[in-house]
């Protein structure tokens, strides 16, 4: 069985603590490797050598830097297929799913090959008389990225990108569910020419990211997870002094009104509830139809489209449409959800819960779920599921669905399908979530715009990528100079030679 590493110092390293964790393959259920769980102390010796390899690093002119992403994006497209693979191969989800995690990822990259622009700061001449000003955004220093498990390549891209071109150093702890694609991505970085030290991967759990909470060296953390753990760390890390950006859970709502064009509507919603097995943040969970009228014709173009989806092992080909989920216990959470929801009164119209692959028995396959007649009160509205399920929350006016979004913890990212353009720039206006669609389903903002949610979905003040992810890892240093005049009269100059 393999025996995964960490990656201190530009080498594969093996861990010392003693704990491992299990690397399974979802398709098969079967254990195929196994990484270390960092101490404490494996962690403090990474950032040892982060903050020894940092202020080279910051010296190195922001173009220079670029020319490393420059590089990197080169070797990413070179290797595409190579760490889809691996991808798929860990976390489950289907090879052109995977490949968009890493495309994802490769497009914030190439945004950071702008840093010499983003980094420029700020000029004023003759402020004061032979006074001038100016502004300098400088590195942090060493920071911190914790990133989850759906999404093994494009988040800790989103993260270790813009913190390195920044000029800083950066400690990456993955999940320890699907570690193996950000140690290749490590790899290719210094491939591309990023020196040994810069960005250090240490493969963890708890201790680990106690860790990096505590460890006074670490300037700033980023986290994508859980709402839990993200205020579990956004409260630790700040109490802490550092600079903190948490990204939580999220309840995402799509509204169909009676106008919108109800097969575009069907289909972003298979594409949205059910791609990647339901596991990603900005994932449609809450289909809120306007009338029942809209509500059955919707259920209607549904339930075949559900019945057609094909699930399967990233094997099988192009034609699957998602695959299993995560671990065993993240299959039996969301049946245990689908459970509740029956419990509390939903109607189970699409029922996917004795889906069964023949030769792939022991994988963690879940099948597709549609629930009608869901209420605002019911578990399965109220909690993030994370898995192939779509709620169906029957509003009777269009003021009723878009309470639902508002009053709803979460606040990640939204939708509405509509042909009428004063319905949606209204829902855009008084909408209190972070990301909007209209007539999109997945508001994903590209690289140059910014990521990131309102409510219990966001703690912190700042997004990822686009220009907040410069604001975040960079801090301001603002110069007043002035240099005493040594023209004398006449028009000689007398300047004094230094002691």
């Amino acid at each position: 069985m393999q025996e995964l590493t960490h990656y201190i110092n530009g080498e594969h390293v093996k861990g010392t603590s003693g704990r491992f964790a299990d690397v399974y393959n979802p398709a098969t259920g079967d254990v195929q490797a196994k990484v270390p769980l960092a101490s404490a102390a494996e962690l403090a010796h990474a950032v040892d050598i982060a903050a020894a390899a940092q202020p080279a690093w910051a010296a190195v002119n922001p173009q220079r830097r670029a020319r490393v992403m420059m590089k990197f994006v080169d070797l990413l497209n070179r290797d595409m297929d190579k760490l889809a693979e691996a991808l798929s191969r860990e976390h489950g989800k289907t090879f052109p799913d995977a490949k968009g995690d890493v495309q994802r990822g490769l497009e914030v990259v190439e945004y950071c090959i702008g840093a010499p622009q983003m980094l420029k700061g700020e000029f004023t001449d003759s402020a004061g008389p032979g006074i001038d000003m100016y502004s300098m955004k400088q590195a942090l220093g060493v920071t911190a990225g914790i990133t989850p498990f759906n999404f093994p390549a494009m988040i800790p891209m989103w993260m270790f990108a813009p913190a390195i071109v920044c000029g800083n150093a950066f400690i990456l702890k993955p999940s320890e569910r699907d570690p193996s694609v950000p140690l290749m991505l490590a790899e290719l970085m210094e491939e591309a020419g990023l020196p040994k030290g810069i960005l250090q991967v240490v493969n963890g759990d708890k201790e680990a990211v106690d860790a990096i909470l505590d460890h006074e060296v670490i300037q700033s953390i980023g986290f994508v997870g859980s709402t839990p753990i993200a205020e579990y760390i956004y409260g630790r890390g700040c109490s802490n002094g550092k600079r903190v950006q948490c990204f939580g859970g999220a309840k995402n709502h799509m509204i169909i009104m009676p106008d919108a064009d109800m097969d575009q509507a069907a289909d972003a919603l298979i594409g949205a509830g059910y791609g990647a097995a339901g596991e990603r943040c900005m994932a449609i969970s809450v289909a809120v139809p306007v009338g029942d009228e809209t509500a059955d014709r919707l259920i209607e173009k549904l339930v075949p489209r559900i019945e057609k989806l094909k699930v399967g092992p990233y094997t099988s080909g192009d034609d699957v449409d998602y695959g299993p989920v995560v671990t065993a216990a993240a299959k039996q959470n969301i049946l245990n959800l689908v459970q509740t929801g029956i419990d509390q009164g939903a109607t189970l119209v699409v029922d996917g819960r004795d889906f069964s692959l023949q030769g792939y028995e022991n994988g963690f396959f879940v099948g597709p779920h549609l629930f009608d007649n869901v209420t605002p009160d019911m578990d399965i509205y109220k909690k993030e599921i994370f898995g192939p399920v779509l709620s169906t929350v029957r509003a009777k006016s269009y003021e009723e669905a878009i309470n639902l979004a508002i009053d709803h913890e979460y606040g990640n990212g939204t939708a509405i399908f509509t042909r009428d353009g004063d319905t949606a720039r209204d829902f855009a206006n008084r909408i209190n979530i972070g990301m909007v669609g209209i007539n999109v389903p997945i508001p994903v903002p590209l690289a140059y715009h910014t990521f990131g949610g309102w409510k219990k979905s966001v703690f912190g003040d700042l997004n990822q990528h686009g220009p907040d992810a410069f604001k975040f890892y960079t801090r301001t240093k603002t110069v007043t100079s002035r240099w005493p005049s040594g023209l004398k009269e006449g028009g000689e100059f007398n300047f004094k030679p230094m002691d």
